[in-house]
Formats: structure tokens, sequence, C-alpha cells
């Protein structure tokens, strides 16, 4: 629902405000089904034919968003409207194609995390070793570099506009290495974030240095920080000291770079490994929370987030990675693969080798995407 309100001044001046009202309903139903695709279809064509009537009953919460940005059209005609490029069946995984910057001024919804990798600006034309075999770092023109003022703009307005997407006790995480992670800590820092800690993921097996001119780069660097100075932030603190062999973890984390089990769908240039994100996911988020990854490329934010029961949106510019993330997707929705998976990810196996299984609120909570 959305409102217009105008406010007229005795000093003959108009303030004019809009304002968009979500309102949450939840209901339960059973139905008989051999899938969940044919599950979903059932109770879509039921609510459709008004067989299942959501009442004042079904309220869940409200949130009123007062929105005055003059650059953004908050009453987008119904060809602007967001169509998603592939959603699952359960709504856990989203995907949208395009610019991230401004597909995210079309539409009301805020995250509890958002995990960020975005381009470094490195791709040169230098080379580099892979799984033994000397090739291109340049992972296409999404990532050729800029001068330094260009670098700065572009992580001020994506950045910008995340902030804007995230609840105030909400999180953002952002990878990078020293190419671009002083420009993304100083504008987190100027746009309001508090910096929590930078993480320094140590590659066990990092690839070598073929120039042998200097030392091998075997760490990138990972910004954790909260929206808010004032607003306390998700930490679950329990549960990553238990995956520490009960110590309190560090902000070093000595962890693997990606495996060939996890590119079975295809392969990305800069794909992270589900051992990264599946501890950000549980170091920061509740069960059922929502997450965001504005540069999702192979999309395993969102695997990590389904995995641990955790919903998703990603958007890409690029379709050939949206194909990809889709079908990284309907790999996991195959139950065995989905519990390899789990076996295979050092700390989700700890935890579910203690009967840890999810971690925090009921996800009825947390709402749905406007679209």
């Amino acid at each position: 629902m959305f409102f217009d309100i105008l406010l007229y001044s005795k000093y003959e001046y108009i303030m004019e405000y809009n304002f968009e009202i979500t309102e949450t309903l939840s209901k339960q139903i059973a139905v008989q089904s051999s899938s969940v695709e044919e599950a979903y279809r059932i109770v879509k064509g039921l609510y459709e034919n008004e067989k299942i009537i959501l009442d004042a009953s079904d309220f869940i919460e409200v949130d009123i968003c007062e929105r005055n940005d003059p650059s953004i059209d908050y009453f987008p005609s119904s060809n602007s409207l967001i169509s998603p490029y592939f959603r699952s069946p359960d709504r856990t995984f989203t995907l949208l194609h395009g610019d991230c910057i401004e597909l995210l001024k079309q539409f009301s919804f805020k995250f509890d995390m958002i995990f960020a990798d975005p381009p470094y600006f490195l791709s040169n034309g230098g080379i580099s070793v892979q799984s033994g075999k000397v090739v291109c770092v340049d992972k296409g023109e999404w990532d050729k570099g800029g001068t330094p003022e260009y670098m700065d703009a572009f992580n001020r307005a994506w950045i910008n506009e995340c902030r804007q997407k995230l609840k105030d006790n909400g999180t953002i995480w952002v990878s990078g290495t020293y190419h671009n992670i002083f420009s993304i800590a100083n504008i987190l820092t100027e746009q309001g974030f508090k910096i929590l800690n930078v993480i320094t993921w140590a590659k066990t097996n990092p690839p070598p240095n073929i120039s042998c001119r200097y030392f091998t780069h075997s760490t990138e660097f990972i910004i954790w920080a909260r929206k808010s100075a004032k607003v306390p932030h998700c930490y679950n603190y329990d549960v990553m000291k238990q995956i520490n062999s009960g110590k309190q973890m560090t902000d070093v984390w000595h962890l693997p770079a990606i495996a060939r089990w996890e590119k079975t769908c295809g392969k990305h240039p800069t794909q992270k490994p589900l051992a990264v994100l599946s501890r950000i996911v549980l170091a920061s988020t509740h069960s059922g929370a929502w997450i965001l990854d504005p540069f999702t490329g192979s999309s395993t934010t969102g695997i990590a987030a389904n995995l641990l029961g955790r919903r998703f949106l990603g958007i890409d510019k690029e379709k050939e990675y949206l194909i990809l993330s889709q079908n990284r997707k309907r790999e996991i929705e195959q139950i065995s693969v989905l519990m390899q998976f789990r076996k295979k990810i050092k700390d989700i196996a700890l935890l579910d080798s203690i009967g840890i299984t999810s971690v925090g609120e009921d996800d009825t909570c947390y709402g749905d995407l406007p679209f």
C-alpha cells in the first residue's frame, strides 16, 4: 500500500511525503503432493481462486517506510515492476538480472545481512596459475580497472544503495584485496557504518607465485560492519566458539580455496568457497533471515544461505552467471547432494555432529520479498 501525504503549512508552502506500508501475514496450509514444486502450485492455485483467505488473525508485522528521495520513483508504472530472473518454488532463492545500483532503488525491503564481493578492478592481462595451468587473470569487462576516483565513485554508489536496504540491526560483509579494500573501508566509515572486524582469509592452498619477484598472495580481506554504531547486531558468539574447538574465534580464518566439487555446475572466475560463506552466514544471521548479494556471480552466498536455512536474493549483470546460480540451486534441491555438501563443509558438519541444526529465531518473523 502506498500513500502520498501533503502537509500544508501556514507559510503557504507544501511538504510532500511518500510512505509505503508493508503488511506481513502468514498461514499454514496442509496439502498432499509428490514434490515441493507440486505443493507450491497447489497452494498458489488455492490462493488465486480465493480458497485461502488471509485476515487479521494471520497478521505478523507491519513495516512503515518514509520515502523522500526525489531520484526514485516510488510509484512505478506496471511495466517497470521488478520481475525475477529466477525464483525457486520455495521462495528461498531469488535472482535478479541487472545493475544492482539501479535495481535496489526499485523496491522496498530490508535485509538482515548483506555479503558483497564487488569488482576488484585488477583484470589487466596478467597471468596466474590455476590447477597447475598458466591462465590469464582477466575476469571480464566488469572487472577492468579504472582510476582511483572511478573506483571510489562506484563503491560509494553501491554501498549507499545497500545501506538503504539493510535493517538497522543488520550487518554487511565486503570481500576484497589490497586493490579495493581501502576504498571500501573509507566509504563504509564515511556512510556511517561501524567496522567490527577485518577478517583475514588465509588460504591453505593458494596458487603459486610464478614470477618469483614478491611474496605469494595467499590472503583476502573481508570487512564486517554494522549499519548503526548504536544498534546491537547479530553475532552468534557461542556457535563460532563451538566450531573453533571451544576457543574464541579470531579474525584470521585458515580456510581452503574453492574445491572441485563446488564447480560441478560450471566455473566462475572469482567464485568463493562455501567454507567461507557458510561461516559468515553462521556468524551473523538467524534461521530464516534474508541475505542479499548485490554481485552474486555463481551465488555461493545463496547456496550457503539455503544450506543453513536462510533466504536469499542475488543480483548480477551477467546472464551466464545467473544460469550457473540457478543450476547450483537446483543441484542442492536433491537431498542426496544437499547432505553431501553439509558433510564436506567443516563448520556445518561439526554442528551437525553435535546436534545443532539451526541457529536463532523461527523464520516466520522475516516476511517475504515484494516481487
